[in-house]
């Protein structure tokens, strides 16, 4: 099917280009236009003339587009990952300090070159926390519910997954 399809535009292309070489050939005149006409007419039959026959041939787009030779270009995957990574650790960093909770680290472990992008779990430091003198007081106990609260809702995640280090 393709064949016949690049062989029917090869031969427009074709007649097309030997109709442009006689043209420049010949001289103008009255003879120059009847050629003209033939040509036209020519390139007319060319074209519809194996119309028929395409139109009887189941018409495959699988010969003519060829699906299996995508690839996926890791390169640009890792980074479109890595971003989304970047972005949702400091989304949770950013929320945690507008509690009140500075200084602390969020690690989110994912595999980064898969295209189906999947967060295994989510690694909070809270060994250097520190707390703003306008949040209120409360103990380790109560601000690890809070941040793992802010994680599951902005990375969405399970809270079985949400790990503290301290």
């Amino acid at each position: 099917m393709f064949s016949t399809l690049s062989g029917w535009i090869i031969s427009i292309a074709g007649i097309i280009c030997v109709s442009v070489v006689v043209e420049l050939i010949l001289p103008s005149g009255q003879m120059n236009k009847y050629i003209k006409g033939i040509f036209s007419f020519i390139i007319i039959l060319v074209i519809i003339l194996p119309i028929p026959k395409l139109l009887k041939s189941k018409l495959d787009m699988s010969d003519i587009l060829d699906y299996g030779q995508i690839e996926v270009d890791e390169n640009y995957l890792y980074q479109v990952n890595l971003n989304k990574l970047t972005f949702l650790k400091e989304e949770v960093e950013g929320e945690a300090e507008k509690m009140g909770y500075t200084n602390i680290v969020v690690s989110i472990n994912a595999d980064i070159l898969s295209s189906a992008f999947e967060i295994k779990s989510v690694y909070v430091d809270l060994s250097q926390i520190g707390i703003s003198k306008d949040a209120p007081h409360r103990n380790i106990t109560e601000i690890r519910k809070d941040i793992s609260g802010l994680v599951v809702k902005i990375i969405k995640i399970e809270e079985e997954k949400v790990y503290f280090n301290e």
